[in-house]
């Protein structure tokens, strides 16, 4: 059994990515998950044409998919008295209220945690936010990469000291993506928690803390010894046999044999260079640290002669870490990730089939398996039917504008 959270149903009142990819997440592990959206305007993240540097023109807009996989859409203007009534009748069925609205918004439309209570007492109540419910920037608004990828110290790790400028975050949504996954493992507790207790709780997650826990190791360590961390060099200093090594063709091997001269004859043997085992700069401890430049500087030169193909095979018999570094659409091929089911194939609305990455969390031996992302108010008058309305209640609804 993969679909855990079957019979669980959770409202979401949200825009862009954090919180959707939570609930997609959650959608994913068998929720019901029904995605509020004005009745006009749906989510403003439909309008996005490029993430990063590709665009997301297309017969499927990825990004909503990505974010909005496995829900269906309701079409509701909470600002419209008639609308955040049937927003009640809608959470008085829920297990789960999830948002990113701003305090301000959230108090406008009558969606905070005592507002909803009143609705369902029994609700749990999940908030995704920029920088956290306390505090004097509450009120901010915020996206991953000035927020979780900024502030928290990622930025400043990722880019090398002698770079011309900070390094960008490395991918849309990179942020977004994790912390949605945080925030679904989050929720999922709550729900555990009520079943044990009886009682429902709050569940907050914000970018800056879900940040600042990536960066946990170096912001701790900073605290601890009173200096800020500076990002790591292509090869460490302290151990060479934990660096990045550029082949011939211009690509990039990854070691990661962190016990350096403890495992440095292994690598010698692979390598086919058993002579450097009794080189007398490298026989000991203490002299293969006293030249660990020269460990650096063979180890670069050996990389260069050759291929990135010729060191995978070469590689594949190391009984120690290594990787060879991929780009995105590599990644996508990856035997192994196929293997795992983490690439995932969709039907589309025209019965023509696309690829989605699946979360990682798999339950019972199963790959997880998403499908397609709603349109904006495809279900409503579903959803309606559902929690008990009439076709002339939804006619009323649709004649005052508060539904789609």
């Amino acid at each position: 059994m993969n679909q855990v959270l079957t019979g669980i149903r959770i409202v979401e009142v949200a825009q862009y990515v954090f919180v959707p990819v939570s609930t997609g997440i959650l959608s994913e592990w068998g929720a019901d998950v029904i995605k509020v959206e004005h009745p006009v305007r749906g989510d403003a993240y439909r309008g996005l044409r490029r993430t990063g540097n590709l665009s997301t023109d297309g017969e499927v807009n990825y990004a909503i998919e990505h974010a909005n996989r496995g829900k269906r859409s309701i079409g509701l203007d909470l600002m419209n008295p008639a609308g955040r009534a049937t927003l009640s009748k809608l959470l008085a069925t829920a297990d789960v209220l999830v948002t990113n609205l701003l305090p301000e918004s959230r108090a406008r439309v009558g969606l905070e945690l005592d507002d909803v209570r009143a609705d369902n007492p029994n609700i749990i109540y999940a908030r995704g936010t920029a920088l956290g419910e306390r505090g004097p920037e509450r009120h901010r608004g915020g996206y991953d990469h000035a927020t979780f990828w900024g502030r928290s110290g990622s930025q400043h790790g990722a880019t090398p000291e002698e770079a011309t400028r900070p390094s960008p975050m490395p991918s849309g949504a990179f942020g977004d993506s994790a912390g949605g996954l945080a925030l679904a493992g989050g929720i999922s507790a709550a729900l555990l928690a009520r079943e044990r207790t009886g009682e429902a709780t709050t569940v907050d997650l914000s970018l800056l803390g879900m940040g600042m826990w990536a960066m946990a190791s170096a912001i701790s360590g900073a605290m601890m010894q009173g200096e800020p961390a500076i990002p790591l060099a292509q090869v460490p200093a302290f151990n060479p046999l934990a660096g990045t090594y550029r082949s011939r063709d211009g690509r990039w091997v990854v070691l990661g044999l962190l016990q350096g001269f403890y495992q440095w004859p292994a690598l010698c043997r692979c390598l086919g260079q058993e002579v450097w085992i009794d080189d007398p700069r490298f026989a000991t401890p203490e002299a293969f640290d006293a030249n660990l430049t020269d460990v650096q500087e063979i180890l670069e030169t050996h990389f260069a002669s050759e291929p990135v193909d010729h060191w995978r095979r070469v590689l594949s018999e190391l009984d120690a870490v290594w990787e060879i570094v991929q780009d995105t659409l590599e990644v996508s091929r990856d035997p192994q990730a196929l293997a795992n089911g983490y690439i995932a194939e969709l039907e589309a609305a025209d019965q023509s089939t696309f690829r989605l990455v699946s979360n990682p969390v798999q339950f019972g031996e199963k790959p997880n398996q998403p499908s397609r992302a709603p349109e904006a108010g495809q279900h409503t008058e579903e959803i309606l039917q559902e929690i008990g309305l009439d076709w002339h209640e939804i006619s009323r609804l649709k004649s005052l504008g508060a539904v789609n």
